[in-house]
């Protein structure tokens, strides 16, 4: 019988993942190259003398003074890979010169330094870091752009995204982000017909959609340690702990790993929760008999994993959740057949949709073809990387994207079929990367299969030892 110190996974839950503004630790970030190459990439498909304007995410308060860890705008962050609040680029398609000094394709508005408030908070790069860290030849300090004459008048088309709403006036400070915005559509006019907010983000998916060799070897890390949190919390499980306790087995190993944050709340639903989508509560008592979905995913700088398991709280499925769980396993195995370059976006979903409605009816879950979507409501793929849901055209599968593949079947209590499948929940998902032949299964180490499953959580976990 496996025993678990509750008391130290629960001190798990304090080791918080984050990070500073300023990384000087780390040796793999993404290089300056990178993001050069990626602003060189969006001014060739920028039209003639047009611009595009980013700006930084903002801060957030999460409770009186205290603010939420900060993250970048993913765009922004691929472009600069600056990773500090109030600052605006400028992308140009051709060289432009201002005050008969400068001249240049592009510009940067960053934050000053202050060393008192570094102290505080943490080093910023400020116009040198900026020059010689992130590669930008013209780093201007943000508090300068209010007066700074630039005029959007001259250009075809000033491209930005939706303007962030939510930013905190700083009566202090003149370069925070909501006086960046305020100057912005000061000089741009708001009313001239130049201006195009709906466009930029398309242009931005079609860069991002496909992944570069640097983000790869970022993006593996992520799917790997995730990969490696799935499988402790399968070793560990037993029936008496808490949802919250399988959480903080899984993001204690993302952190061990390297992983600064998750990229997304942590889903561990047991019992009735496995049927809640997007659970994230994480409070219930597990019980045998009980299925628990953990869906988890380690961010390691900046590149998110997504990955889903169903697991038997007892280490055994029944006959129910079984059947339950092969026709998921069967429906993600079709999902990820479809995953061939120049097929459709929707292929995974299709081919998924088409064994879950056979098996379903086959049980006698459902009467008709079309009552499928009363178990599974929502689609099968998006893609993968800087964001959970990133940024994608969905138009063709095409090499160099990863997409997710995750079927479900959820069947709450009260539902129009027999009671023995009541509150059985179901989903399972892996990353997958598009190649030019067959599909890459990025996660799939992680076992799946009904008995590889219940192998593994035969094995001792490293938290099984501790008293």
């Amino acid at each position: 019988m496996k025993t678990i110190n509750i008391r130290f996974l629960i001190c798990l839950l304090s080791l918080l993942p984050g990070w500073s503004h300023s990384q000087p630790y780390d040796t793999d970030l993404l290089t300056k190259e990178f993001h050069k190459g990626r602003r060189e990439a969006l001014r060739t498909a920028l039209p003639d003398s047009s611009c595009a304007v980013f700006f930084a995410s903002p801060e957030r308060a999460r409770a009186n003074d205290t603010k939420f860890i900060y993250h970048q705008d993913p765009n922004y962050y691929y472009l600069t890979g600056l990773n500090e609040p109030n600052s605006l680029l400028i992308i140009f398609k051709e060289p432009q010169t201002f005050y008969d000094t400068i001249v240049t394709n592009e510009l940067i508005f960053i934050n000053n330094r202050n060393p008192l408030q570094e102290s505080w908070t943490g080093k910023l790069l400020g116009k040198e870091g900026v020059k010689k860290e992130l590669g930008f030849s013209n780093a201007i300090i943000n508090e300068e752009f209010g007066d700074f004459k630039i005029d959007f008048s001259k250009y075809y088309k000033v491209y930005h995204l939706e303007l962030p709403d939510d930013a905190h006036d700083d009566k202090e400070n003149k370069g925070d982000l909501f006086s960046l915005v305020k100057h912005f559509k000061e000089k741009l006019n708001y009313k001239r017909s130049n201006k195009d907010m709906f466009n930029l983000a398309a242009l931005m998916a079609n860069l991002r959609e496909i992944k570069q060799p640097e983000e790869m070897v970022l993006m593996r890390k992520a799917i790997d340690m995730s990969c490696e949190g799935h499988a402790e919390v399968m070793r560990a499980l037993v029936p008496g702990m808490n949802e919250y306790h399988a959480q903080a087995i899984a993001e204690y190993m993302f952190k061990k790993d390297g992983s600064e944050y998750v990229g997304y709340p942590s889903i561990v639903g047991g019992g009735e929760n496995s049927c809640i989508l997007h659970y994230e509560t994480n409070r219930k008592k597990l019980e045998g008999g009980n299925l628990l979905v953990i869906d988890a995913g380690a961010e390691y700088h900046g590149y998110t994993a997504d990955i889903t398991r169903t697991l038997p709280v007892d280490g055994v499925f029944s006959t129910e959740e079984k059947a339950i769980y092969n026709i998921v396993l069967e429906a993600q195995e079709a999902g990820i057949k479809a995953c061939k370059a120049g097929s459709e976006f929707r292929a995974t979903h299709k081919a998924a949709v088409a064994v879950i409605q056979k098996r379903l009816l086959e049980l006698g879950v459902i009467k008709e073809s079309n009552d499928f979507m009363k178990y599974f409501f929502h689609g099968t793929s998006h893609y993968l990387g800087l964001d959970v849901h990133d940024a994608g055209n969905y138009g063709r599968l095409a090499p160099g994207q990863i997409i997710t593949v995750e079927p479900g079947i959820y069947i709450p209590a009260g539902s129009p079929c027999d009671k023995k499948w009541w509150n059985i929940g179901v989903r399972i998902e892996d990353d997958i990367l598009i190649t030019s032949g067959e599909p890459e299964v990025l996660s799939g180490k992680l076992p799946k299969k009904v008995e590889e499953v219940e192998a593994l959580m035969k094995e001792e976990s490293l938290f099984n030892q501790i008293k």
